[in-house]
């Protein structure tokens, strides 16, 4: 009996070990931005999350995005800014309420990377106009580098219902231009 058990656990192990490895989460990095901007926007004394720090740009965005982010950055948009950007890029707006309905999706491969869509209300406390009460939805483009998967552009909703705007883009333009 012993021995057929001995047998069973061998078994499975070896079954196991010729399996492939779990594939990296790819929402991880996705995660990480949005519990950044649901902290930044909850009602109360919270510390401000800066979705562009140094740990960040190092550990959740490709190089590439990093790289394009520091070119731009160079120009911030505010006077001793760190940003070259004048607004929340995540929720589209300098106003906003805390957001409800957080929804993260992996929708599956687009070009090289998988695209990870995050989906929430921000605009609820302004009304019960259907305008408000609209969830917003900004694409993830998540690539694997150096072994786990990181951001490699944001793609947010443009005005005017005008489709996904390029982050990454916008961020080239900004250093091309000088702010």
């Amino acid at each position: 009996m012993r021995a057929l058990l001995l047998a069973s656990v061998f078994s499975m192990t070896a079954v196991m070990g010729s399996l492939p490895a779990r594939a990296a989460d790819v929402t991880a990095p996705v995660k990480n931005i949005i519990d950044a901007t649901v902290k930044n926007w909850a009602e109360g004394e919270n510390d401000y999350q800066d979705i562009f720090d140094q740990a960040r740009l190092t550990g959740v965005y490709s190089k590439d995005f990093a790289e394009k982010f520091r070119a731009a950055a160079k120009f911030p948009a505010f006077d001793d800014g760190t940003t070259p950007f004048d607004y929340d890029v995540i929720t589209g707006g300098q106003d906003g309420c805390p957001l409800q309905d957080v929804k993260i999706e992996t929708k599956g491969p687009k070009g090289n990377a998988t695209e990870v869509d995050a989906s929430f209300k921000n605009m609820v406390c302004f009304g019960t106009d259907a305008q408000y009460q609209q969830a917003a939805t900004v694409q993830f483009l998540v690539i694997e580098e150096g072994g786990k998967p990181v951001i490699d552009d944001i793609m947010t909703q443009g005005g005017d219902d005008a489709g996904f705007v390029s982050l990454k883009s916008a961020l080239i333009e900004i250093a091309k231009q000088g702010g």
